[in-house]
């Protein structure tokens, strides 16, 4: 007689297991240690097996009885059923080991390494905040194009144009790296070209009025904080380099013979050089007695170790009462650009040869790091000179319009 329900709930546990028989080959095992096993014993290939069907009570008798019928169906077909249970379980658990968030993880240990702490923070915030929630489990060569547009278009949805058209390119690696690495087949980011919204191009907030640079830095002289953070934001203005090639500068890349700092160009991966005016010098000498023992010439306040935080100049700016639509950490480049140009007159090409922007000749080529650097060592001797006319102008009320030549 097949069980009841009554009579699985009431089994209890002897000196030994023991079966209690349902139908057609399903019974229950009742263990001596208490627990009650759902199997099916069947024959296949002349062969005595049995089948692990469930536990009870997380499986009812209606749903180990639904698996039974399912599993004798098999056996109709010529199925084992526990070969098949095997097989299913062990493409589970490949699909689980190429799964997006597995091979992603792979990928960023693998392709990031080299890349600056700014841009794998932010990278790695990417994956674990918009894309793995959605794909990260999902078996990399199963996701569709449709999949990802739709992980990508909630993005959207939030405003983060830009952080989703960025998300489709990290995911597009990661395809990639399955791919070379033979474990997908397509990229499916490859088929979304054109369907993201296109972000509106924004800039970086930069003071260009001459009056208002020159209360820039008298804001900078008056403000009260390490001297580090203070030498800091000086030679931002002095250097106009980027933000990261700044707070990260070690004194490895001071050449003073040369009088020059020699770095790699955080953007572009290319040897770039920074001609230090007298102002710079005075700043970099006076910064060894604080921090000459530090492989940084601007670490952070946390310890000599580590660089300057990437917040602190930000954080400074605001204390100083610009906002984030006033200036910015980034905008002492425009700031630069701007001026050099529309005031003091340079020529374009070595201002962007100074901003360590990508810069062809007529045929094509690209310029190398020492081209016009007389010309540049000029100009930056001007500039600073320039900023010190400006301040001492804002401390006296009086405006700098003049054009140079």
């Amino acid at each position: 007689m097949p069980l009841t329900v009554l009579q699985v709930d009431k089994a209890k546990p002897k000196d030994k297991d023991y079966k209690l028989s349902d139908e057609r080959g399903m019974f229950l095992l009742v263990t001596k240690a208490g627990g009650k096993l759902w199997r099916l014993k069947y024959r296949f290939d002349g062969k005595e097996k049995a089948l692990a069907i469930g536990a009870y009570p997380d499986l009812s008798l209606k749903d180990a009885r639904e698996i039974r019928d399912a599993a004798r169906n098999q056996l109709a077909k010529g199925i084992d059923p526990s070969a098949e249970k095997q097989a299913k379980k062990y493409s589970s658990v490949l699909a689980a080991e190429n799964s997006f968030e597995v091979i992603a993880n792979e990928w960023f240990a693998a392709r990031m390494q080299e890349k600056s702490e700014t841009h794998k923070v932010r990278t790695r915030s990417m994956l674990n905040n918009y894309l793995f929630p959605f794909i990260g489990r999902k078996p990399i060569q199963e996701i569709t194009p449709l999949m990802l547009l739709d992980t990508l278009r909630k993005m959207e949805a939030k405003g983060i144009v830009e952080t989703a058209r960025r998300a489709k390119q990290t995911a597009s690696q990661v395809f990639r790296y399955a791919i070379i690495t033979g474990r997908a087949q397509h990229d499916p980011a490859a088929d979304l070209k054109g369907a993201l919204q296109i972000p509106k191009k924004r800039h970086f907030s930069a003071l260009t009025d001459p009056k208002q640079v020159g209360g820039l830095m008298l804001a900078i002289d008056s403000y009260h904080a390490s001297y580090t953070v203070k030498a800091a934001l000086k030679c931002s203005a002095l250097w106009f380099c980027r933000p990261g090639e700044l707070r990260t500068l070690e004194w490895a890349n001071v050449n003073w013979d040369e009088k020059r700092i020699e770095i790699i160009a955080e953007k572009t991966k290319q040897q770039h050089i920074i001609p230090l005016c007298t102002q710079a010098i005075e700043l970099l000498e006076s910064m060894q007695p604080i921090s000459g023992y530090s492989k940084y010439v601007f670490p952070s306040n946390r310890g000599m170790s580590r660089p300057m935080s990437e917040n602190t100049i930000r954080v400074a700016l605001r204390t100083m009462g610009y906002s984030n639509d006033d200036m910015t950490a980034h905008g002492f480049r425009a700031m630069a650009r701007t001026l050099l140009d529309e005031v003091m007159n340079y020529r374009v090409e070595w201002i962007e040869q100074q901003l360590a922007h990508s810069v062809k000749d007529a045929n094509g080529r690209a310029y190398n790091r020492t081209k016009h650097l007389p010309q540049r060592f000029e100009m930056m001797q001007r500039w600073a000179d320039y900023l010190d006319e400006l301040k001492a102008a804002a401390l006296s009320g009086n405006v700098i319009n003049a054009k140079f030549g």
